[in-house]
């Protein structure tokens, strides 16, 4: 495809309108690490809720959708529509807790709830573990997305379009840290839905309009009787899909399994701006906007691309010989999507280019700063130099970056498609979910418990994965039960007949924090503190009616878009009745939860975290 001034000037233009404004923010980043990483606890819930929205999406997220949807349909997307139970159970149980805990990073955490050396390990591995190779992974996915979009749009080798990335990327991320991240995350997201919204009414208009669309795909089945638009999978005749996609994610997947943007629990990027946030209310406000946003704005639009795509280019083949001078190497479904983009016109081929380039910038921005908060304030802070100043660790956390990037760069050459390192990532995290719901709420779970459930998780899935060599395939979903029960037997385990956490450090955590439930009544008697009042305005019935509500309205509302989208109008009626009731509800308990403000400290107001 070649790019007209016209284009090319949209694109300089959305990357000056990104990533400019970014620039005002690198004095104030260079003061501490406070603001390089946590922007100085500043930030209001609607700029921290966009920039976790704008950071899940990025340039490969369009190209797994699609992936998904070509070879299971749009029922295939319950592999990660089933992470609502855990954004949402985040939204009620979790945020408030998370901003009260007043930790630069959530692995920081670690030495809040549990004592002795095994917290220190944790935290230290933790912070190399997931700062470097799991950090790694997820850019080299993003990047790896960018390297086929660009090879399909312009002809580009891999390492090309890493360099172009790379410089952006890695200026931006060890220049204006943290506030320069949720500035470009902001700008990115408005860029980036004004341009999918253009892929997808004109991959649209393409095949006939929304008519043709659903008539030709109603007519046309997949593998096994496949039916592409349904929004549930068909358990008569495709029960093997309906196991993988959706039994499987909502039984099990979604507490079980750790990925990064949907933690049990909150975590990694999410857990940051939840930290970055100025108070608990901002904290849970964010949240909420976040999974809102993620799973009801944005999903259709891709849809409907991927399922123009399957018209349009019904094999691999087909877009083989639609762009004959593709390397074979990337040739995946996933990479229908920016092969649909060759039916944008003039002036939105720009804009989309220019929204990739912004959303793949957004989420490796995001990855940098945080891989760096992990290896510079939870490791080389905390066990190689404690006692420089904090223009020292802005420093080494700039240079971290530069480092993280290049390491990224070299998986980018070994990864195929985004849905391979999806599952890679959903295999080596499964089983740890649970603990890190967990943990807030039992005084019994302590740090060997996190060690025993990140050996064991990982011990497991390199066996399953020895066992592929030698040619004993397990299905995914044997697979991911395997890995969670035997995880979650070692730390149940661990939990019981290990050594236990030091009763100060739980009294101490329960003081900061004041997590509600049974789970630390022993404690609370032993801290001296009457139930009444340690519970204080925490309502477990209010967070429960929270959660199902919260899950009810973005699930409604998902599904009223598609009903709407196939002309299925009586469905569309139901569900915005479901719609309605379950967001005047939801609206009574965020009001309530908000009105009750934070929790009174109970710990020592001298005290302060490692």
């Amino acid at each position: 495809m070649r790019l007209t001034f016209i284009d090319g000037a949209i694109i300089v233009l959305s990357i000056f309108v990104c990533f400019v404004p970014a620039l005002f923010y690198g004095r104030r980043a260079g003061k501490n690490t406070s603001e390089f990483f946590a922007s100085g606890r500043a930030v209001p819930w609607w700029l921290a809720g966009l920039s976790m929205v704008a950071t899940t999406f990025s340039s490969d997220t369009p190209n797994l959708v699609t992936d998904i949807v070509r070879r299971n349909g749009v029922a295939g997307n319950w592999v990660w529509w089933a992470f609502t139970l855990t954004g949402v159970a985040t939204v009620f149980f979790y945020a408030r807790l998370w901003r009260r805990s007043g930790v630069l990073t959530d692995l920081e955490f670690y030495e809040l709830r549990y004592s002795g050396k095994a917290a220190g390990v944790v935290r230290g591995f933790r912070s190399v573990y997931l700062g470097l190779f799991f950090n790694g992974m997820i850019m080299a996915t993003v990047n790896l997305a960018a390297c086929k979009i660009a090879a399909v749009l312009f002809g580009l080798p891999r390492w090309q379009t890493l360099f172009v990335v790379g410089l952006l990327n890695v200026i931006f991320a060890a220049f204006s840290g943290l506030w320069g991240v949720l500035v470009i995350d902001m700008i990115q997201f408005f860029i980036m839905m004004t341009a999918v919204l253009a892929a997808a009414f004109f991959a649209v208009r393409e095949v006939g309009g929304l008519g043709t669309l659903v008539a030709t795909l109603q007519a046309k089945t997949g593998p096994g009787g496949l039916n592409f638009l349904n929004m549930l999978p068909d358990f008569k005749n495709t029960w093997d899909i309906a196991l993988a996609v959706f039994i499987m994610p909502l039984a099990v997947q979604w507490w079980a399994v750790w990925y990064p943007g949907a933690e049990p629990g909150g975590g990694s990027y999410i857990a940051q701006r939840m930290l970055a946030s100025k108070s608990e209310k901002d904290s849970l406000g964010a949240v909420l906007f976040f999974n809102v946003a993620h799973y009801v704005l944005r999903p259709w639009p891709w849809i409907l691309v991927a399922l123009a795509s399957i018209i349009v280019f019904p094999t691999l083949g087909d877009i083989e010989q639609a762009f004959p001078g593709l390397n074979p190497a990337l040739v995946g479904h996933d990479i229908a999507y920016p092969a649909m983009l060759k039916f944008l016109p003039v002036g939105f081929f720009g804009l989309m280019i220019g929204g990739l380039i912004a959303a793949n910038s957004s989420t490796n921005l995001t990855h940098l700063n945080w891989g760096a908060s992990y290896l510079v304030h939870d490791f080389y802070r905390r066990f190689i130099r404690r006692d420089a100043g904090e223009k020292h660790y802005v420093l080494v956390g700039r240079l971290v970056t530069v480092g993280l990037f290049f390491a990224a760069g070299g998986l980018v050459f070994v990864l195929e498609t985004a849905k391979d390192s999806f599952d890679i990532i959903l295999q080596v995290g499964a089983g740890t979910g649970l603990l890190y719901l967990v943990r807030w709420f039992w005084w019994r779970v302590n740090a060997w418990c996190e060690v025993a459930a990140m050996v064991s998780s990982f011990l497991v899935s390199v066996a399953i994965l020895v066992l592929r060599k030698a040619g004993l395939v397990l299905p995914t979903h044997a697979a991911l039960v395997l890995t969670v029960a035997v995880t979650t037997a070692c730390w149940m385990a661990t939990a019981f007949f290990g050594p236990p956490t030091d009763r100060r450090t739980l009294v101490e955590f329960y003081r900061k924090i004041r997590p509600f439930g049974p789970g630390w009544r022993k404690v609370r008697a032993e801290a001296g503190i009457p139930e009444d009042a340690a519970a204080g305005r925490e309502n477990f019935p209010l967070a429960l009616l929270g959660w199902t509500t919260g899950v009810a309205v973005i699930w409604s509302s998902l599904f009223f878009v598609g009903n709407v989208l196939y002309g299925r109008w009586a469905l569309a009626a139901a569900l915005l009745a479901v719609f309605v009731a379950s967001g005047l509800v939801l609206f009574r308990v965020v009001k309530a939860v908000w009105q009750s403000g934070p929790a009174e400290a109970l710990d020592d107001p001298g005290r302060r975290s490692t």
